[in-house]
């Protein structure tokens, strides 16, 4: 009899539950987003939607109705009740009885949504946050918004360490890659610099959202890599995440930047960001 053990409880494997033998559990295989509302309005949910398809696509996971999965997603938002909310969801490969690499075909993939009520901190736009710089020990298909996120906790945690609340990733060639739960920008006079997109990073949303926020603002965007060294040296540090849109970083490694507070340029994207979630939940 083929068994299974629970914590400390045995059982015949043919009865275990779903959950434990989904691909997801077992693999990392799967694919997810986060998106977010603001005053009781779902914020660029088209833009997530079509993220998401492009990684289900991407690690071939076919069959799945975009638009079904939108409607989950506002179905579920409109029950929560919450104005300011943070949206998780992810499809895996699905449930399969026994752990195999490669997946039977007729597997029926799995949804699973979760939200919870979002809270701005006190301070976080004025005083902004530490980061710490780590490794980037993560896969080559970073563009994936993969379920395969062992790295990110891993640097997150090591930056915790450090009293950091975010880490900064670092590439082999010495070049920043993005943050373990963000998109980097740095500002050198009145420029604001981030990374090409690439297979090294996520095509983040708030990312693509930020550099439009610059250009309506005549803000100029420009693409190019940093090393820690030059983003140090840089006026002002920033990171654009869902979940806070922009927030200033005060604190890179042991450099103190911008005088410790949120610079010019940053405080100018918060406000101006600010309107354009304003003017496109209306």
């Amino acid at each position: 009899m083929d068994i299974a053990m629970i914590d400390d409880q045995f059982l015949p494997a043919d009865e275990l539950r779903k959950p434990y033998l989904d691909r997801g559990l077992f693999f990392g295989d799967g694919v997810y987003e986060v998106l977010r509302s603001y005053e009781g309005n779902l914020f660029a949910l088209d833009e997530h939607m079509a993220r998401f398809e492009r990684s289900l696509k991407e690690i071939q996971i076919f069959g799945i109705d975009i638009k079904q999965v939108q409607q989950k997603v506002i179905t579920a938002y409109e029950k929560c009740g919450y104005a300011n909310a943070r949206v998780y969801f992810h499809i895996t490969r699905g449930s399969e009885a026994r752990r195999e690499h490669v997946p039977n075909p007729n597997t029926e993939p799995n949804f699973f949504l979760t939200i919870d009520e979002l809270h701005t901190k006190p301070g976080l736009k004025e005083k902004g946050i530490a980061v710490s710089t780590q490794p980037d020990w993560r896969w080559k298909r970073c563009d994936i918004k993969s379920l395969n996120l062992l790295p990110n906790v891993m640097a997150k945690i090591e930056a915790h360490k450090r009293g950091a609340g975010e880490a900064i990733l670092v590439g082999d060639d010495g070049t920043i890659t993005e943050g373990a739960g963000s998109a980097f920008f740095a500002v050198e006079g009145k420029t604001i610099i981030t990374r090409p997109l690439g297979h090294e990073i996520l095509p983040s949303i708030t990312r693509a959202m930020v550099m439009q926020v610059a250009k309506d603002a005549g803000i100029e965007a420009v693409e190019k890599t940093l090393t820690p060294k030059q983003a140090a040296a840089c006026s002002e540090l920033f990171m654009a995440v869902t979940t806070k849109d922009v927030v200033p970083i005060t604190k890179f490694d042991d450099v103190v930047i911008s005088g410790g507070t949120c610079g010019a340029i940053t405080n100018r994207l918060i406000k101006q960001f600010k309107e354009f979630v304003r003017h496109s939940t209306r």
